[in-house]
């Protein structure tokens, strides 16, 4: 039998070498870096707290200004929230069926992860900066 194979991509996305949005592979890539950004970047920061007196507020906060702990804690806090944005994404285009709710949680969950790495990068900044004139 010599016949054709049936294709159900659309023309444009032949052309465009892309499935049906072309954005499913950008975020799969997106989730597997940051995963990958956190396995030094998680057990460093675990690591580094566990030999810390939680309880003084000047030893944590001179820790986190010490060095190059400013850098890696923005680098970190950079990874967890892109990497929680997405999850959370996820589950919401799979679980969210109502097209208005579902554009309001994916706004709602972008929102609440550009406030939370803002603030946490604040946060650091402040305190590695409270010494310098």
């Amino acid at each position: 039998m010599g016949g054709r194979a049936v294709n159900l991509r659309s023309p444009l996305a032949a052309v465009l070498g892309r499935g049906s949005s072309g954005h499913g592979v950008a975020h799969w890539w997106a989730q597997r870096v940051t995963a990958l950004a956190l396995v030094p970047l998680a057990p460093w920061f675990v690591v580094s707290l566990a030999g810390l007196p939680l309880g003084d507020h000047a030893a944590v906060t001179n820790w986190i200004a010490a060095g190059g702990h400013p850098v890696w804690l923005a680098l970190l806090l950079l990874a967890v929230c892109r990497h929680s944005s997405l999850g959370v994404q996820v589950v919401i285009e799979d679980y969210v069926h109502g097209p208005a709710l579902k554009l309001a949680l994916l706004l709602l969950n972008g929102g609440a992860h550009i406030v939370l790495l803002a603030g946490g990068v604040y946060a650091v900044l402040r305190i590695a900066l409270q010494g310098m004139p």
